[in-house]
């Protein structure tokens, strides 16, 4: 399992048109192959910042079966235009700690 992490910048005062709109792209990751579940929170300290938590399968679930589809088009067009700049995405595998599950 990754965990793929990818912390958001929105426009300023987009941050409502953008939380409206990734409730229903939403939907577009979780019908994806490998997907295992995913959190989006908003900064506490920093107005107009998000993080985007995503749990694959595996890396290839995200590069190649998620970043290289038809759905992935669809993903960009509902939500790309809000960021500024574009996020930067790692991924990140479990080492250590608790898992509450």
């Amino acid at each position: 399992m990754i965990l793929e992490v990818a912390v958001l910048q929105i426009q300023k005062g987009q941050s409502e048109k953008f939380e409206k709109a990734f409730g229903l792209a939403q939907q577009i990751i979780q019908a994806r192959p490998g997907y295992i579940r995913h959190e989006l929170q908003r900064c506490l300290e920093v107005e107009n910042k998000y993080m985007l938590l995503v749990w694959w399968q595996t890396l290839a679930d995200h590069e190649q079966g998620f970043r290289q589809s038809a759905a992935y088009q669809d993903w960009k067009r509902q939500l790309h235009h809000f960021y500024n700049p574009f996020p930067t995405v790692e991924h990140f595998e479990w080492v250590a700690g608790c898992v509450n599950d």
